[in-house]
């Protein structure tokens, strides 16, 4: 099934899944879950949701800041407040933080209005996508394949119980990716 039509492809994939939800992407950082968000906003008409830029706007500070004044726990818990503001949306597209699935009220939150979508990617992808940011706080002075991997093992477990389903990206084009989101979601059952 290719999604070429934003209006008939966001109700066709509505029927099939019996309500409008929520794609909710997850998975760490440099997954492509922001660029993936992107695509499915233009290609369904989605509304689209970054939670770490409606912390941002909130705060009126960069992540980096945040994580320096206020520290780790003090963004956590901003990522859950905005979890639980996105509860009251339908038919869109959010992009969540790497570690925001860490909290188990995050994924109950999202669980109400969404089907969660694990965005994968190798360790030596993620390296290569993020090598050359400076606002990503939990690798700034880690910036390396090792502890990246690290990272993501730490957190595998919570990605995959959280996941409705899982779309590898490693060496896809972002079109590719969407779609095969689309077709593993239009044939998800509960």
């Amino acid at each position: 099934m290719k999604f070429e039509n934003a209006d008939r492809d966001r109700e066709s994939l509505n029927k099939k899944m019996g309500y409008p939800y929520n794609i909710a992407l997850i998975g760490f950082m440099g997954a492509g879950k922001s660029t993936v968000s992107h695509q499915l906003r233009q290609m369904l008409n989605l509304q689209e949701y970054e939670t770490d830029e409606m912390i941002v706007q909130k705060e009126g500070m960069a992540i980096t800041e945040i994580f320096e004044k206020r520290g780790e726990p003090y963004f956590r818990d901003c990522e859950s407040r905005v979890v639980a503001s996105l509860g009251e949306c339908s038919q869109s597209v959010i992009s969540c933080g790497g570690g925001l699935v860490m909290r188990a009220e995050n994924v109950a939150n999202l669980k109400k209005s969404s089907r969660i979508v694990l965005l994968r990617a190798q360790p030596a992808t993620i390296l290569g996508r993020v090598i050359n940011s400076t606002g990503r706080p939990i690798l700034n002075g880690h910036m390396n394949e090792e502890y990246i991997s690290s990272l993501m093992e730490k957190r595998r477990g919570a990605y995959e119980s959280a996941a409705d389903i899982v779309v590898d990206t490693d060496k896809k084009s972002i079109r590719k990716i969407c779609d095969e989101l689309l077709e593993k979601l239009a044939a998800y059952k509960n």
